[in-house]
């Protein structure tokens, strides 16, 4: 199959969506399928990225609240690359207004929106629910979930990696939804790379000893991930017992995480680890990985935490909840810094012991998976 995503949230300098796109257009050719990624650019650019695997840019502005992202404007110079490239199978994995134009596209490809975004956890209920019911927000966001339903109908799937937005999709009456968590590169996280050292080296920085508990966070700093939540909750649970925590992270809301840490020696702000092997070394060697968003569409640090063996501390809504499953980990009430404190005090008195590399998906059973559910939807057109 020639399969075409239309990709507004990549960029060069992105985090987990550029991750899966790299992942896809080194898998995808593996698996017999060419993979062509249309993302928005600077200008009108193909880059090959080997034989079957090609991203192809259009000029389109940039997104003013985060300047490395762009937006697509132009829905007909969209609709004529989808028109030169002949796609056999068109993924779309923004809900907002690209799925809306390639819905309008006349091609006669399968179309396929990937929900790597979910809106309505990253602002209406975090900001609203602390005062609202959710079914009154959601009432009050009726327009929205209107484009979500139409969308349902406009593609042959919606595809979910967290089984609760699916859930929420599916009762909010958009149909076509399937379930596909995202994958992970389970040859770089491992429990092998556990290194007790490295564990006494990052717990020397919050000034603690070995006897502490290490606590490892990763992810952009952005309001809906909730960093100054999970640092309140981890110096909230340090008068307890002996805890710290290693963030790892970039973003604008580095100052007010540094404000909630206070200097708390506990506590530490890192930039990004960039080598992966490096990190997943970090991964593992953590007693727990901490997370405090419930927005994450699937939450690839949680994977790559289950992966490594390393237990998971995780809201219980949105993808990071699936990680804490089956022995995984623990769970807060989300949003609540009084239930994450809990949580961490519980772990650290009664710690899971990490008993090798619980099952997941990998990033290969993954694609290998997707793209046979695309060819079940050419081969039913076929038949029809």
């Amino acid at each position: 199959m020639k399969i075409v995503d239309v990709c507004a949230f990549y960029s060069p300098q992105g985090g987990g969506v550029r991750t899966y796109i790299e992942q896809k257009l080194r898998i995808g050719p593996q698996l017999g399928h060419e993979i062509v990624v249309i993302v928005p650019g600077e200008e009108h650019a193909i880059v090959e990225r080997g034989p079957g695997a090609s991203i192809v840019t259009l000029p389109s502005p940039r997104f003013p609240l985060d300047r490395k992202y762009g937006y697509f404007a132009d829905e007909a110079a969209l609709h004529a690359a989808l028109d030169a490239q002949k796609p056999d199978v068109v993924e779309v994995s923004s809900p907002w207004r690209s799925p809306a134009m390639v819905a309008r596209w006349q091609g006669n490809a399968r179309r396929s929106l990937v929900m790597h975004a979910d809106p309505l956890s990253a602002y209406a209920y975090r900001w609203f629910e602390p005062f609202l019911a959710r079914s009154r927000i959601d009432r009050g966001f009726e327009r929205y979930w209107d484009h979500l339903r139409e969308l349902g109908l406009a593609f042959d799937m919606t595809v979910c990696a967290n089984h609760d937005l699916a859930g929420r999709l599916r009762d909010g009456g958009v149909s076509g939804v399937r379930v596909h968590p995202l994958g992970v590169e389970t040859g770089v996280f491992t429990p092998e790379r556990r290194d007790p050292e490295l564990r006494a080296r990052l717990l020397a920085l919050c000034g603690l000893d070995p006897n502490a508990r290490l606590l490892v966070a990763a992810g952009r700093l952005a309001p809906e991930k909730r960093w100054p939540m999970v640092v309140d909750a981890v110096v909230a649970a340090s008068a307890q017992v002996p805890v710290g925590l290693v963030l790892f992270g970039e973003g604008r809301e580095k100052r007010a995480i540094r404000s909630a840490i206070a200097g708390n020696p506990h506590v530490r702000l890192f930039e990004p680890e960039r080598d992966r092997f490096a990190f997943a070394a970090i991964l593992a060697s953590a007693d727990a990985v901490v997370h405090g968003c419930e927005a994450e569409t699937f939450c690839m640090v949680g994977a790559e935490a289950r992966a490594s063996g390393t237990t998971v501390i995780v809201p219980d809504a949105g993808g990071a909840a699936d990680h804490a499953l089956n022995g995984g980990g623990l769970t807060f009430k989300a949003g609540n810094r009084f239930s994450l404190a809990n949580a961490i005090v519980k772990f650290c008195e009664s710690p899971q012991i990490p008993q090798g590399q619980r099952k997941v998906v990998s990033n290969l059973q993954h694609f290998e998976g997707l793209f046979a559910a695309y060819g079940e939807l050419r081969r039913s057109v076929r038949a029809a």
